[in-house]
């Protein structure tokens, strides 16, 4: 695959950012595309090696190196074809993934993995450049109903699938527009919403069914989606974690998902009623994950007067840790395009208390040391330093601690079975809940995850509906291809 020699001759290279100071002043993507040659000589990166642990790094089990040898030859649309074989979205994915394909690619053993995600970003984007992307309606239909709950990332595979194999889909969301935390759970300048657009007008042209403002087992009846012949609950994990500390009721103590939500629909030109604005504020993100990152490239967009990030766990090591060695996921310190843009970021750090004045405002926060002690065969216990104690000046405290399971308004009008996280039980093997005709997918049976894991089970999930509802499915399960819609 690739140059055979390719890896050797060429280094590593990714698409460069705009200017901090340019690019904090506006919402927009700020990545510097590279060109075709560029891209090419990355495709050429690929090793031929014997065994492609990319593939088991990838929940889709992507093609990765078929695509990067097309990319190589300059053969672009093949490319295409090869990356939408296993991948409904990969305008998605190209963007927003964390990419465990890269920490599992056998040249990342030696030297810097291929620049997988930037390949595949760029094969998308030059196949809708071409038009080579087009609603391809199926050229029958079976009769048969679905009704998909959430248009996330697994509801939308699902639907599509589904739709592939002919059955008449429609797809409910609770929120004005569709994409789930796609929508309005990252940020523009992370991907901006039209990518959405222009992929749901696709699925709209080959005959899927969207309604908004449809919360099922709120205003819209649990009995409507019975009367279809399956239904696939992929509404996500979004019971948003809290503090159970003094003051966590306190006015500018603020649920992450809120505050981003809020600043996505004022960039979409949406009215919002009292924005939550860090303009001019210590802020304070509690949390190290991607949405905390989000929180901090935001408040930074507002203006914030500083900007300072907690995480309770201890700062990860420069590289590889050697309790995650390759091809595993890596225990390794990550640094965004938002913390480079300005961020005090602190480690092994627990938040005690927020502190308010006498209209309830929030003032500051207590904090204190911690340390992590390893018990062979117990659970980490988290021991506070005595004498760390510390107050912080905030007005702003973001929490993004994540969530801790799927919200249960449906199933449980449903009967429907759940784990202890509140996440419903369906296995692996059909996906299937306990009851009939009802499946889940994505983050709503599996927990909180990552966007390639949504896709992957939204397609999973198609292929047993559809065999429950035919008796048997040609919908491919992970790492089979096929090609219909490009």
């Amino acid at each position: 695959m690739g140059k055979i020699t390719g890896f050797k001759e060429y280094e590593r290279q990714d698409e460069a950012y705009t200017p901090v100071k340019e690019r904090v002043g506006h919402y927009k993507e700020f990545t510097i595309p590279m060109n075709e040659k560029e891209i090419g000589l990355q495709g050429s990166r690929c090793m031929d090696c014997g065994i492609p642990f990319c593939h088991s790094g990838c929940p889709l089990g992507n093609l990765i190196p078929d695509f990067n040898h097309m990319v190589h030859q300059g053969e672009w649309h093949k490319a295409s074809l090869i990356l939408h074989s296993t991948n409904n979205f990969p305008e998605f994915t190209g963007r927003l993934c964390p990419a465990p394909c890269e920490q599992s690619c056998v040249l990342g053993i030696i030297e810097d993995p291929v620049s997988i995600e930037n390949i595949e970003k760029n094969i998308v984007e030059k196949a809708f450049a071409e038009g080579w992307i087009k609603a391809v309606p199926p050229k029958k239909r079976t009769g048969k109903t679905v009704a998909v709950v959430g248009s996330g990332p697994a509801g939308l595979a699902a639907a599509q699938q589904l739709n592939r194999a002919g059955h008449l889909v429609t797809v409910y969301e609770r929120d004005d527009e569709i994409g789930g935390l796609l929508r309005y759970g990252i940020p523009n300048f992370k991907m901006e919403k039209n990518i959405i657009d222009r992929r749901v007008d696709i699925l709209k042209e080959e005959g899927i069914q969207f309604k908004v403002n449809s919360h099922v087992g709120e205003n819209v009846p649990v009995e409507e989606i019975k009367e279809y012949d399956a239904v696939v609950l992929a509404g996500g994990a979004t019971k948003r974690r809290s503090l159970p500390i003094p003051g966590i009721d306190a006015d500018g103590v603020v649920q992450a998902m809120d505050f981003l939500t809020q600043q996505t629909k004022v960039v979409l030109g949406k009215k919002v009623e009292n924005q939550v604005m860090a303009t001019d504020k210590n802020v304070i993100v509690i949390g190290g994950g991607d949405t905390g990152s989000d929180c901090i490239g935001t408040s930074n967009r507002h203006g914030a007067k500083s900007v300072v990030n907690f995480e309770i766990m201890p700062k990860p090591p420069g590289d590889r840790s050697p309790s995650t060695p390759w091809p595993y996921w890596p225990l390794q310190l990550k640094t965004s395009s938002s913390h480079k843009e300005g961020v005090e970021r602190n480690w092994l750090i627990n938040t005690k208390e927020f502190v308010t004045d006498e209209n309830g405002k929030l003032t500051a926060l207590k904090t204190v040391r911690v340390e992590w002690k390893t018990v062979p065969g117990q659970r980490p216990q988290l021991i506070e330093v005595e004498g760390t104690e510390k107050e912080w000046k905030c007005e702003l405290a973001l929490l993004a601690l994540g969530f801790t399971g799927s919200e249960t308004t449906i199933s449980d009008q449903l009967g429907i079975k759940h784990d202890a996280r509140t996440n419903i039980e369906a296995s692996e093997n059909d996906y299937k809940t306990n009851v009939p005709g009802v499946f889940a997918a994505g983050d709503q049976r599996r927990g909180q995850s990552l966007i390639v894991w949504a896709i992957s089970e939204g397609r999973q999930a198609a292929h047993h509906v559809d065999k429950y509802l035919m008796g048997s499915s040609s919908l491919p399960l992970k790492g089979e291809g096929d090609l219909p819609g490009v």
